[in-house]
């Protein structure tokens, strides 16, 4: 066995001394010896450096001599010379040193020679240091007697001046007690039974107070009150620094406090209640009074603001003139009877110029209200806007002869009459209390006075609280009518009106919001019971739809071709109630998500009833279609040849009416689904996008579909039923077509039986009942006319294919009886038979053959020029194309 390798025995003949290996082997050895070297002599072959051992050696210098380390620093010098370097290094360290002891050799021997003595000078240095010491201490403990003596001293000095500023401010106290009661007139009982005589007190100061502010000009009343309440306040700060105290003395007249505090509550609310009289007319004052009313109203809720009795203030408003006016005109039977009109102090304002709309233009169509929206920022100045002009939403009051909005509007009324003047005062007062003069903060401190309950909220705890509350127990049976759907929207919708020209006439927008935020108005939104009304809106509006389903698919009239009018009951059934989810006679804004999600299911539930007609009708139309192949069938095997025109004229008279009746329905179908998506389109424009509520910026991330995108889907998905009706349309359509193709084998026989032998230059009369029932369909009075405009360029080309395909079908089968025929003529004779062949011969059969072709090609050319009328490119169908070529021998005969 040869230890070489196959390529190596193989030469091994030829070269015997392997010469040409060892070139080989040599070569390489020489080229990598040669890169050897190329990359040594690249490299660096620097001489070592000999460096003497000085103080600056690194290995001498360092804290741990390391000996490895150092050697092999040196590992370039021999042991010889290393001992006689190490040697050389020791003598010139040994020589140094020595040069260092000589240098300071002096000075040690001379420091040495000066301390002689220096012991006994320390001590001499040392005795006066005790007595010095001494002496330190003693006057440091002086100095510190002293120090604790003038603290002493001080603290005493401010105990004093504390004690001191207590008397001033119990004198201060005392005099503002005294200073206000004779500001009110209250006679000072005896200090021993003050305590018990107190009622009595207070009964004969509160009366002699109102004598004596009565006495005076009806111009100083309020400042007088308002004088005292500035005073009280400030008794109320000293009071509570000395309470701080624990002073006794404020125990002790905490009784006289108590009694200016309700002789000063009594009289302002004697001028307040006093006041409001004569603003509502229930006085009969001077015209100088009348014209000072304002000026002590505004003092009144101005002191009211500084004593802080807002909710006093409220109750007075509600007892004064909010509850009589309640209890005239809110009761049982307001509705009922006659209302009488409230008649302002002064005419009405024009609200001409105002910026608002006037009161002869309309409401937007199909909406029932705009939702309240927060107070814009030209409406800084909100008093002085909202109290020269009308509520736009007072127009749906006033145009309406209901009783309740005409209740409405009377209590309106009487609110701007009465109340805009005061709220805007109170607002007023509130703002120019705040310390701010920014009007950024002042707004911001207005919120969290109103947050903390301080304040006048006169819209929320007197106007609504009252008016709430009566509304809900007087008329709750009438307006809350949710058995009764139509009114119950009618009442709401008023109510709604009603609530937001109330809301405008507040002097704020946090007025407003803390309306909405009150207890009542919580409860009069409950009373709604929303939920129950959209519930029988709901069982309406879906009990009539599913009425409209159960009945038989049966159009309402012949279709036409007027776009935008649906056919079927059931989809005009669904579009109504689809319209009527959002329609102004239905719809409300706080169900607008209800009203949604039923707009979706009105949409699937007619997607599933067309579902389960278009299956039923495909059923039916299948089992048609079996027995007519069936019939078909017999007619075939009783009598090779094709049937005669007159029974299939017959056959299909048969079935028309049956085919006709699903033609319509299912053209009648895809119109309406054509119709309702337009139309759902345009619904969404118009209205749902503006109804439904814009989605929360926090949700805008999430993964949920927009409601566009659901409504498109809802619709897409009954748009897709429109492929399976059409496909059952277009192979009805086709069944039809088909029919008069049977004549194609009867060619060869008509043409035999003729006595004149000569080409045919006409084609077959039946040719253009081909494509009638095509035309006939989409015709002016056709059951597709409806649908020309859109399917008839799709399904005519769908059906001249079809009808295409089954002409080849007819004419490959006469071919096939034609070469069959001719066999058996011909009897055995293998021979190559072309029916659409250029035979040069002159027997009649191939005369007959030619006729057979030429009349083929008259017929599928008169085809494609009456397909041509259907707006049907015949070039660009590739089964005509087939057809074409296969009349004209353009391709080679099927032979069997």
């Amino acid at each position: 066995m040869s230890i070489f390798s196959p390529e190596i025995s193989a030469s091994s003949s030829t070269d015997p001394f392997q010469l040409e290996r060892l070139a080989q082997e040599l070569a390489i050895r020489e080229s990598t010896h040669s890169a050897q070297l190329d990359i040594q002599d690249d490299a660096s072959h620097d001489l070592p450096i000999y460096i003497p051992l000085s103080h600056e050696n690194p290995f001498l210098c360092g804290e741990n001599f390391d000996v490895e380390a150092f050697l092999l620093s040196r590992s370039h010098i021999s042991v010889q010379d290393l001992r006689a370097e190490l040697r050389d290094y020791l003598a010139t360290l040994k020589e140094e040193l020595v040069k260092l002891i000589n240098d300071d050799y002096e000075a040690f021997i001379s420091l040495s020679t000066d301390l002689k003595g220096e012991g006994d000078r320390l001590a001499g240095i040392k005795l006066p240091l005790d007595a010095l010491k001494s002496e330190i201490t003693i006057s440091k403990a002086e100095l510190r007697a002293i120090q604790d003596e003038v603290i002493q001293k001080l603290e005493q000095r401010t105990i004093i001046r504390e004690e001191k500023a207590l008397l001033h401010l119990l004198l201060k106290i005392s005099e503002s007690v005294t200073r206000l009661e004779s500001l009110l007139s209250i006679v000072n009982p005896n200090q021993d039974d003050a305590p018990v005589e107190y009622e009595r007190f207070k009964v004969s100061s509160t009366s002699n107070s109102l004598e004596s502010i009565e006495e005076r000009s009806p111009a100083n009343k309020a400042k007088h009150l308002n004088r005292a309440a500035a005073e009280y306040t400030q008794l109320l700060y000293h009071a509570s620094k000395a309470r701080s105290e624990h002073c006794a003395f404020v125990d002790e007249i905490q009784w006289k406090i108590d009694r200016i505090q309700s002789s000063l509550s009594s009289d302002l609310d004697a001028l307040f209640a006093l006041t409001l009289s004569a603003m509502a007319g229930e006085a009969k004052l001077s015209e100088l009074d009348k014209n000072k009313i304002l000026p002590d109203l505004t003092e009144c809720i101005r002191t009211y603001d500084v004593l802080g009795l807002w909710r006093d203030a409220e109750e007075i408003l509600r007892s004064v003139m909010m509850r009589p006016f309640i209890r005239k005109t809110v009761f049982a039977g307001a509705l009922s009877a006659p209302h009488s009109p409230l008649l302002p102090h002064t005419p009405f304002r024009s609200s001409v110029g105002s910026g608002f709309p006037n009161s002869s233009s309309s409401m937007p169509p199909r909406t029932p209200f705009t939702p309240f929206t927060a107070f814009s920022a030209q409406q800084s100045a909100f008093p002085s806007a909202l109290g020269k002009n009308k509520s736009p939403y007072s127009r749906v009051l006033d145009d309406s002869d209901d009783p309740l909005a005409k209740l409405y509007s009377q209590i309106l009324r009487f609110v701007e009459r009465d109340f805009s003047s005061i709220m805007d005062i109170a607002e007023k007062v509130s703002i120019k209390s705040r310390t701010s003069t920014d009007p950024l903060q002042v707004g911001v401190l207005e919120k969290e006075r109103k947050r903390d309950g301080l304040g006048f909220d006169i819209m929320a705890n007197v106007i609504w609280n009252e008016l709430g509350r009566a509304i809900m127990d007087d008329l709750g049976g009438m307006v809350f009518a949710s058995g009764r759907p139509d009114e119950f929207r009618k009442n709401y919708e008023i109510t709604q009106a009603f609530i937001r020209s109330l809301e405008f006439m507040a002097p704020s927008a946090q007025a407003v919001r803390t309306m909405r935020a009150h207890p009542v108005y919580s409860m009069f939104e409950k009373r709604w019971q929303l939920p129950v009304y959209f519930q029988m809106r709901w069982k309406e509006i879906v009990g009539k739809v599913e009425e409209a389903l159960a009945l038989p698919v049966e159009p309402s009239g012949k279709s036409t071709a007027i776009t935008g009018t649906l056919i079927t009951p059931q989809a005009t059934a669904v579009w109504v109630a689809l319209t009527a989810c959002w329609s102004a006679e239905i719809y409300i804004p706080e169900l607008s998500h209800r009203f949604w999600r039923l707009t979706l299911q009105l949409l699937s539930r007619y997607r599933v009833w067309l579902n389960d007609v278009v299956q039923v009708q495909d059923g039916n139309y299948g089992a048609l279609n079996s027995v007519n192949t069936i019939n078909t069938g017999k007619v075939s095997e009783a009598n090779t040849r094709a049937p005669t025109p007159g029974l299939s004229e017959r056959h299909s008279m048969e079935t028309s009416p049956a085919d006709e009746s699903l033609l319509f329905k299912y053209v009648s179908l895809i119109a309406d689904i054509k119709t309702l998506q337009s139309s759902m389109v345009i619904l969404w424009r118009e209205e749902i996008c503006m109804l439904l509520p814009e989605p929360d910026e926090q949700d805008e991330g999430d993964e949920e579909q927009k409601p566009r995108d659901v409504l498109e889907n809802a619709v897409f998905a009954i748009s897709a039923l429109v492929i399976p009706m059409s496909s059952t349309i277009i192979a009805m359509l086709t069944e039809r077509c088909i029919v008069p193709l049977s004549a194609v084998k009867k060619i060869r026989t008509d043409l035999r039986a003729k006595a004149i032998k000569q080409l045919p230059t006409e084609p077959h009369p039946w040719i253009p009942s081909i494509l009638r029932p095509l035309k006939v369909f989409f015709g002016k009075d056709g059951v597709g006319a409806i649908l020309k405009t859109e399917y008839l360029e799709l399904w005519s080309n769908q059906v001249f294919e079809s009808v295409c395909e089954k002409y080849i079908t007819q004419v490959s089968t006469l071919k096939k009886a034609e070469e069959s025929l001719r066999r058996l003529k011909r009897g055995t004779k293998n021979t190559t038979f072309s029916l659409f062949g250029n035979a040069n011969s002159k027997d009649d059969e191939s005369k007959d053959e030619e006729r057979i072709r030429a009349q083929l090609i008259l017929d599928v050319e008169a085809f494609g020029k009456d397909a041509e009328t259907l707006g049907i490119i015949p070039g660009n169908n590739d089964a005509f194309v087939a057809l074409s070529n296969l009349v004209n021998n353009n391709e080679p005969p099927e032979t069997s």
